[in-house]
């Protein structure tokens, strides 16, 4: 049975955290054989993993892919969430959150110099003899064993609510009008930024303003890369009257090849979730909220969906954008 990887109870640990960080574990698949990339840093003459301490402002996922672009110039969406380690350091107990992040072809790796002065790939049984930090075998056989089953490999499916809107009794226009409250305007710049760590090709959401207006910063990050798709079925009036036409949305996207967000409604997502869930791997559904409000304004599932054999969820990690 496919597990999540072991998560971190930060009610338990939040007092005893004296160092947040994150970072990336990238990987290729030479002659069919899986590799991984290390870095060597000069101020500690260790082996590691692109990573580093969180930013003010930022995510968990932000700051690992913030600090994999300034470590090595590598800029690639990040994969399956791996273990978080723990160790103490100077400060304290440091906590180090890992994803996966695959290398393309034509990827250039670029050391930048100061933090990383030398990278070197190699195999898995190496890489855990050559990793200085014996915690950072940790997600390495993680993703190992990913790869094993056929798991590393994914593409992004993102379940987005819109971010936090103008109250309902005070609005006395068209329902689909309803527009964002100020700082639902700020959700969505944060989520805007939030979206490009995942990258998603597409973008489904409900026509209604206060979905478009939620995706509409990422859409203008992505400067015309990306499709749009509204979709009425997404809606809450559509939903009221014919609920299953909204799970076909889902379904639509597990049969493209590219990544993917979706956007729309509270009272939607039970559905949806529904049909995410039987796109699961054994495991993995039982993760997912099963109770109201299911997610709060901005916040967002991503599912990783497996791009070998069927597409069925992999992994999943709920994440809220940062707020000001």
């Amino acid at each position: 049975m496919t597990e999540q990887p072991p998560p971190v109870q930060e009610e338990d640990v939040i007092e005893a955290v004296a160092v947040y960080a994150a970072g990336a574990l990238p990987w290729r698949l030479r002659s069919g054989e899986l590799e991984v990339l290390l870095i060597h840093r000069p101020r500690y003459d260790d082996w590691s993993w692109p990573k580093g301490k969180l930013d003010p402002g930022e995510t968990m996922p932000e700051c690992a892919a913030r600090e994999v672009w300034e470590e090595i110039g590598l800029d690639g969406r990040l994969g399956i969430p791996l273990p978080t380690t723990q160790y103490p350091v100077a400060a304290g107990l440091k906590s180090v959150h890992y994803w996966a992040l695959k290398v393309g072809q034509s990827d250039v790796v670029s050391p930048d110099g100061t933090e990383v002065d030398s990278t070197h790939w190699c195999g898995v049984d190496e890489a855990a003899t050559l990793l200085t930090n014996e915690n950072d075998v940790v997600p390495l056989r993680w993703l190992s064993e990913a790869h094993r089953r056929g798991e590393l490999d994914t593409r992004p499916i993102i379940l987005l609510r819109h971010a936090k809107a103008k109250p309902r009794g005070s609005w006395n226009k068209a329902e689909g009008d309803r527009t964002l409250a100020a700082s639902g305007v700020r959700q969505a710049a944060a989520v805007g930024r939030l979206l490009q760590v995942w990258n998603p090709e597409r973008v489904v959401t409900s026509p209604w303003r206060r979905c478009v207006d939620t995706v509409r910063p990422y859409i203008a990050a992505a400067n015309g890369k990306v499709k749009v798709k509204l979709d009425e079925k997404l809606t809450e009036a559509s939903y009221r009257r014919k609920p299953d036409r909204a799970a076909a949305a889902v379904d639509r996207l597990f049969d493209k090849s590219k990544g993917a967000v979706l956007c729309t409604h509270r009272p939607v997502l039970p559905t949806l979730l529904g049909a995410f869930a039987n796109r699961c791997v054994p495991g993995i559904a039982s993760e997912l909220p099963t109770e109201d409000p299911y997610l709060t304004p901005g916040e967002l599932i991503v599912f990783h969906v497996a791009l070998t054999g069927t597409p069925r969820v992999v992994a999943t990690e709920q994440v809220k954008p940062f707020e000001d």
